[in-house]
């Protein structure tokens, strides 16, 4: 019976990877691994299933001994196996907060993932993220008032990041390490209920289980439903924002306040959050605002004006969307940072040849700017790509994350992935290669 069992988590396993990975040939990973069950057990799935993967461990040095224990029964797995093995230790350098702990160390894991996925070229940072993480999250969000998107939970494929387990409960995982015999560590510090998370885990979960015992299957169940909804939910606040905008161009979006005020409380949350206004508080306020108010956040400035809602890009970040981003070129392909390629790969795919001999090296990326335009293979004569854009459909938050793949010169060679520059191409052996 439990190897039965076990089969059937390879299987759903494999099946989970194919699904976040969204193409056939295989793809890269670096495995976030803790030493904890859940991630041994991801790193054994990974092995036993031969896909390509390296594993990152941090030592935040914050248990003392235990810490060091963690990090030698992860190096010494990966040396059992030759995997690739990185490991980044925490030092004073890293100034520890006095506060916010936890957010420290998230973003300090984060960057060193995400160091090592570009500098070896990955496809995928994959955490050990599961079910009961996924319930967790659900009940932290639910008592924030955190919308549609907090309720949907942890995404199984966000920014490259791939989380295969979040069908698996803990149960499973156990069962599956005790079954291969997986060694792993228990962080003892999980047992305390000093923290939110903790006490959902220790003194609601069980109780929600004694009520139902498929308590977990149903919900899985259901955050798949909500996910469903947030997918519908988003294109319907895509369209709405075009019906109630009166004007716009690529630093700015501007709303009728009187038809934004009449539509559902559910739909002006979601339009203030797609500008970065994540407090209920704050739409209140955005509808009773005298003309001249300003609200504030990392990217936006919303100027209330009369009747209209004014959603402007800072100038901080118009500066530095101007950033570029010089390109590699090897064996005649051109490198694309794996961040940024994550980035483009939302928006589809290409496959483009441009002729060596009519550009200037190095390639680079760089976003829009006022009067680029380019000659779109296929059409007839020039366009603006701002007019470009608005043919495609882009909202105003999608325009910002597109990248223009230029040569040395400036010249637009085309618009990652939609259209290359018909004067560039080429079908040439010799070409340049430009992938996504």
């Amino acid at each position: 019976m439990f190897r039965y069992k076990i089969v059937l988590s390879l299987l759903k396993f494999q099946n989970a990877i194919e699904q976040l990975q969204s193409q056939s040939q295989q793809k890269t990973y670096l495995l976030a691994v803790s030493g904890g069950v859940d991630s041994m057990v991801l790193v054994e799935l990974f092995r036993v299933c031969n896909l390509k993967f390296e594993v990152a461990h941090i030592n935040y040095h914050l248990r003392n001994e235990d810490s060091n224990l963690d990090q030698k029964l992860v190096s010494d797995f990966c040396e059992r196996y030759q995997i690739p093995f990185h490991l980044y230790e925490v030092s004073e350098v890293d100034k520890q907060p006095e506060n916010s702990i936890q957010n420290w160390a998230r973003e300090l894991r984060y960057r060193f993932f995400r160091e090592i996925q570009e500098r070896e070229n990955l496809d995928f940072i994959v955490t050990a993220h599961h079910l009961n993480d996924q319930l967790e999250t659900f009940m932290i969000n639910l008592s924030k008032a955190s919308g549609i998107r907090g309720l949907s939970g942890i995404p199984k494929n966000e920014n490259g990041i791939i989380r295969p387990l979040l069908d698996f409960s803990k149960d499973e995982i156990y069962d599956f390490a005790k079954e291969n015999q997986i060694e792993f560590r228990e962080d003892k510090s999980n047992q305390k209920t000093d923290y939110l998370r903790n006490k959902i885990r220790h003194n609601i979960v069980p109780e929600l289980e004694k009520i139902n015992s498929d308590f977990l299957t149903q919900f899985s169940k259901s955050i798949n439903y909500i996910n469903q909804a947030k997918y519908f939910i988003n294109a319907s606040v895509d369209e709405k924002i075009e019906i109630l905008k009166t004007n716009s161009d690529e630093n700015q979006i501007i709303i009728n306040k009187d038809k934004f005020s009449k539509e559902s409380e559910l739909i002006r949350y979601e339009i203030l959050k797609r500008f970065g206004f994540n407090d209920e508080n704050e739409m209140q306020k955005v509808l009773t605002a005298q003309t001249g108010s300003s609200f504030f956040n990392s990217e936006f400035q919303l100027i209330i004006n009369r009747n209209e809602l004014i959603f402007e890009e800072k100038k901080e970040k118009r500066k530095k969307s101007k950033d570029e981003i010089l390109l590699e070129i090897e064996d005649n392909e051109t490198i694309i940072p794996q961040n940024i390629k994550n980035e483009i790969q939302k928006f589809g795919k290409c496959f483009w040849k441009i002729d060596k001999n009519k550009v200037q090296l190095p390639l680079k990326l760089k976003k829009k700017q006022e009067g680029d335009l380019f000659f779109p293979i296929g059409m007839i004569g020039k366009k603006k790509i701002s007019k470009f854009f608005k043919d495609q459909k882009l909202s105003i938050l999608a325009k910002q994350k597109i990248w223009l793949l230029c040569d040395a010169d400036d010249l637009i060679l085309g618009v990652l992935p939609f259209r290359q520059d018909g004067r560039f191409s080429s079908e040439s052996s010799d070409s340049l290669i430009v992938k996504i």
